[in-house]
């Protein structure tokens, strides 16, 4: 739904989904293999013509920092308006984000607001180009959807179908005894 918020309100040509290997700032929230993340966003948007997925960051391993993939990206698209979409919340943090000098001066940021936190930009980061993407605001993350998964709740309505259907077969984010 984020995704196409952004997409919609923004008017983008593409957009690529980019699944980190593993997030810099985040050392304990992957919980799940590379290959089954990817399987399940295959599975979500692949009938969707709208969305692409690069495996740029899951290929390159180890922690994924934002600016190796912009850096991938520039050379791929060198004359596009590139864009990345972040949570709200991650606004306060990007000043802690690798190389963030250089970072904003190859791409621009489209900020998704989340209920309940307040959006706030770092002041110290010049050259930061910000473009708020107001959609559909759901107060539900990813770490609220593998705990659902785990006490055994309904995933409906949260995440397309058939990436609930893989989460199943695979049994992911289950605890196992």
């Amino acid at each position: 739904m984020a995704a196409q918020d952004a997409f919609e309100q923004h008017k983008l040509d593409r957009l690529i989904l980019v699944p980190a290997a593993q997030a810099p700032l985040k050392p304990q929230e992957v919980q799940s293999s590379s290959e089954a993340r990817l399987a399940m966003l295959r599975a979500a948007v692949e009938w969707d013509c709208r969305f692409e997925i690069s495996d740029v960051e899951l290929r390159r391993g180890g922690v994924s920092y934002t600016i190796d993939s912009a850096r991938y990206f520039r050379a791929l698209y060198p004359h596009d308006d590139l864009y990345w979409i972040i949570g709200g919340d991650q606004l306060p943090k990007l000043h802690l984000w690798q190389n963030i000098h250089e970072l904003v001066g190859l791409m621009e940021f489209i900020f998704l607001e989340r209920p309940g936190i307040q959006v706030r930009a770092h002041p110290e980061i010049p050259g930061l180009r910000l473009h708020r993407c107001d959609g559909h605001l759901l107060a539900i993350n990813s770490t609220e959807l593998r705990e659902r998964t785990r006490l055994g709740l309904a995933l409906d309505y949260f995440v397309p179908h058939k990436a609930i259907v893989y989460i199943k077969e695979k049994g992911l984010y289950r605890v196992t005894s």
